[in-house]
């Protein structure tokens, strides 16, 4: 039977209005074809600007939607699941951190489910996720998923044994970036600029080297050896960074979130 909104979204949290804006103001969703529902009144207030349809039913929304993203706290799942009564979607997108397609079947039975691995930049459309569509084998529910994913940025197709790992990099990625951007802020203040001067330099230094990364198609380990020049100042720098074990403590700690996310998975 047709369902009368593509989408339906439970939970209309910080994630959830990234992906409903974002499907909304690309155009590749008419706001009548989406339903969102939030215990928050105030939640439904705020996503209700967008124009799409808000309840307090998540039974409605999973009876009414051709596929339904499951976007809220993962320890919330199962009430969440439990509030469907009867009426199982068919369709699931699932943006819950740690909770894996298995988990979601024992409670919503033989579903199809997307796993997704959205990060804090999707936010503004320069996001990373990852993404398990290895359940759609329909050409047209795959394609549907990729288009919602790719209005938060850049979309990497991935199975869901590496998700952990994707977690580790690309959810727990921006806070590296924060503290290496704050790091260098703080140590030019040090050295003599205006904290907003220090900001300006980093941050547009940051931007800019991942640029370069991301257009040329000569290894890193080149890239970083056209700046070292021979006795130059930025090879003390990277001496003094590799003394430090810079590399190895990024390992450890992508190591570490990896480690805690498996934990957390398995309990």
């Amino acid at each position: 039977m047709r369902k009368k909104f593509k989408l339906g979204v439970i939970g209309c949290g910080f994630m959830a209005s990234a992906i409903i804006r974002g499907a909304v103001l690309s155009d590749f969703l008419s706001p009548k074809k989406i339903i969102a529902s939030d215990i928050l009144e105030s939640a439904l207030d705020k996503i209700g600007e967008t124009g799409v349809y808000t309840c307090n039913s998540n039974k409605y929304v999973a009876e009414n939607s051709e596929f339904v993203l499951l976007a809220v706290k993962p320890q919330n799942f199962e009430g969440v699941a439990k509030s469907f009564g009867d009426a199982k979607p068919e369709k699931i997108i699932s943006v819950m951190a740690g909770i894996t397609k298995k988990r979601i079947k024992s409670l919503l039975g033989d579903v199809l489910v997307a796993r997704c691995m959205p990060n804090l930049p999707c936010s503004i459309g320069s996001g990373a996720i990852g993404a398990d569509l290895c359940d759609f084998s329909d050409g047209d529910d795959s394609e549907f998923i990729i288009k919602v994913l790719d209005n938060l940025g850049t979309v990497l197709m991935v199975g869901e044994e590496k998700m952990d790992a994707v977690g580790a990099i690309n959810a727990g990625g921006p806070v590296y970036a924060f503290m290496l951007i704050d790091s260098l802020i703080d140590a030019g203040v040090k050295q003599g600029l205006t904290r907003d001067e220090a900001k300006v330099l980093a941050v547009q230094t940051v931007l800019g080297s991942a640029e370069m990364v991301r257009r040329e198609e000569e290894p890193l380990s080149d890239l970083i050896m056209s700046v070292c020049g021979k006795g130059g100042a930025t090879l003390e720098a990277v001496k003094i960074l590799e003394e430090n074990n810079f590399r190895g403590a990024v390992a450890k700690a992508v190591e570490s979130s990896v480690k805690r996310a498996k934990e957390l998975t398995d309990r």
